[in-house]
């Protein structure tokens, strides 16, 4: 599997299309930063096949991201918490967090379930609108430095995933996205 040898694959989620790489391949996660020309100070999410899989590559999570990955996952919400110090630096951000979030599309998680989770972003050039599909995708990196494959799960929702940083009990959005913060709010008891 290209993913098994450090390479970087463009593969559809639930929202938008990505790049995605294993995250203890350092290699990998150096590869979607170049590509996609994203500043080293941005970290990258990991999407995994289940929420089981989000647990175990984290230990834990708090009881309000617990409470919204049952409410919304598989779906299209990004949850940011606290990072082990396993996971490659790039893909942690500068407050030793990571985000995660298990995709709404089961080609993806049957991708998932076979190479583990996924450093990803969206696939595009840094600054540019997200790709949508596998040919945007092949047409916005037609020139080097390009993903070594593409897997094509056909049109994508183009809508990003909402960002939610959660510590303990308390959550902040950090990007609004297709879940509104009434509807994120609504789930926690």
């Amino acid at each position: 599997m290209l993913l098994d040898v450090g390479q970087v694959v463009a593969l559809p989620t639930d929202t938008v299309y990505g790049l995605g790489a294993r995250p203890d391949d350092v290699r990998g996660v150096e590869a979607i930063f170049r590509m996609k020309g994203r500043p080293a100070s941005l970290a990258l999410p990991i999407l995994t096949a289940s929420l089981d899989d989000a647990i175990s590559l984290v230990g834990t999570l708090p009881s309000a991201a617990l409470e919204l990955a049952r409410a919304f996952w598989p779906g299209p919400v990004t949850l940011v918490v606290e990072a082990p110090e396993r996971l490659a630096h790039q893909v942690r951000s500068e407050s030793a967090t990571v985000g995660l979030r298990v995709p709404d599309l089961e080609l993806t998680r049957q991708l998932l379930a076979r190479s583990g989770p996924l450093a990803v972003t969206s696939a595009n050039r840094h600054g540019d609108a997200p790709c949508t599909s596998a040919e945007e995708v092949r047409r916005c990196f037609a020139r080097p430095p390009r993903p070594s494959g593409v897997l094509d799960g056909g049109i994508s929702a183009s809508v990003a995933s909402t960002v939610v940083a959660v510590r303990g009990s308390t959550i902040e959005i950090l990007r609004p996205g297709a879940l509104s913060e009434e509807e994120l709010r609504a789930a926690l008891r």
